[in-house]
């Protein structure tokens, strides 16, 4: 069975362009989607009056009240079991689930239930729904509060996955996941919440696009999230040793962009894979397989990944030694062979 992805237009007012954090950028991402639709409602646990823990919906029930933007208990699989119905009622729920992990007691009714509505009614009833869920590491947080799981949901036909670098992407692709009339995982890097960046309102991006953040000639850096800053590190420390690097910014786990990534990769011949998450099993993995098949032709080694180790996501003081870095990224590039190229 062939999964098909509708194309979502998003309609936005004219440009304005803004510097904000990522946070801000998502708030204001929420924030626009509540003015403009009646029918997006945000809810999620300590997401009203205090406007979450990472403060994305701060602000929020003040603004448009406690009908649009509430508290509810501590309960995921109450979360989404409550916005699978509101969705098949007309409704744009957006939930947040407060940490990566917290997201585990709602996955049976992610996968059993939001996942496949509009497949077992044959598009009878759509799900148009977000669950954002902050994941990854990078803020020293303590077990069941840093993880990556993204492979869970992207392993999941009927679930479009997605998970911005930039604060222009984490309000565009916010903007068109809520337009969506099917489900979208949204994944918020943690670690990227207080970067900043410009954001302009009138930009949008199409879901199943990736984008190359930087050019380059020689090797392509390949990821999504948090670790494409880290590709970009490792881009810019290459080229003071002569290497041009290219970087691409997958984006959207599901549907993935075949066209962008693999026109990249044929046109340096070299890739490696960059990811947080453990190696086995993995999207790393599946990108990395993906790229073998279309490329294989093209590649003048193999292609890489550098990824999480498999084990357990690592406690606070040993998380530097678990999370790829700029050294692990130029240890791979340094392995593809290039006394062999022309």
């Amino acid at each position: 069975m062939t999964i098909t992805y509708d194309r979502i237009d998003v309609d936005t007012p004219a440009s304005t362009v803004h510097t904000l954090s990522m946070a801000a950028a998502l708030n204001l991402a929420l924030a626009d989607a509540i003015a403009e639709d009646p029918a997006v409602v945000v809810f999620g646990e300590d997401v009203g009056a205090l406007g979450g823990v990472f403060r994305i919906t701060d602000g929020l029930t003040a603004r448009f009240g406690e009908d649009r933007c509430f508290d509810t208990p501590l309960a995921e699989s109450g979360i989404v079991g409550t916005a699978v119905g509101m969705a098949m009622n007309g409704l744009r729920p957006v939930v947040e689930l407060q940490f990566d992990a917290f997201a585990l007691p709602a996955f049976e009714q992610i996968v059993s239930h939001v996942a496949k509505l509009s497949n077992r009614t044959r598009g009878g009833v759509r799900m148009p729904m977000v669950i954002r869920i902050p994941f990854g590491g990078g803020i020293g947080g303590v077990e069941h509060h840093c993880d990556s799981s993204e492979a869970y949901y992207a392993h999941t036909p009927g679930l479009t996955v997605v998970s911005p670098a930039t604060p222009q992407d984490a309000y565009s692709l916010l903007r068109a996941a809520i337009a969506s009339p099917d489900p979208v995982v949204f994944l918020e890097p943690k670690k990227l919440y207080w970067s900043k960046g410009e954001v302009d309102t009138a930009a949008t991006v199409d879901i199943g696009s990736a984008r190359i953040a930087r050019d380059g000639t020689d090797v392509t850096l390949i990821a999504y999230g948090a670790s494409v800053p880290l590709a970009l590190d490792a881009a810019e420390a290459a080229a003071a040793e002569g290497r041009s690097v290219q970087v691409v910014d997958v984006r959207s786990l599901t549907p993935f962009d075949d066209e962008t990534v693999t026109a990249a990769v044929r046109s340096t011949g070299r890739a490696v894979v960059i990811a947080e998450a453990p190696g086995f099993a993995s999207v790393a993995s599946e990108i990395q397989a993906r790229v073998f098949e279309r490329c294989f032709e093209y590649l003048e080694a193999p292609v890489r990944r550098v990824s999480g180790f498999d084990t357990p996501f690592a406690p606070p003081k040993l998380e530097h030694w678990y999370l790829p870095d700029v050294d692990r990224i130029l240890d791979a590039v340094d392995s593809l062979h290039w006394e062999d190229r022309p």
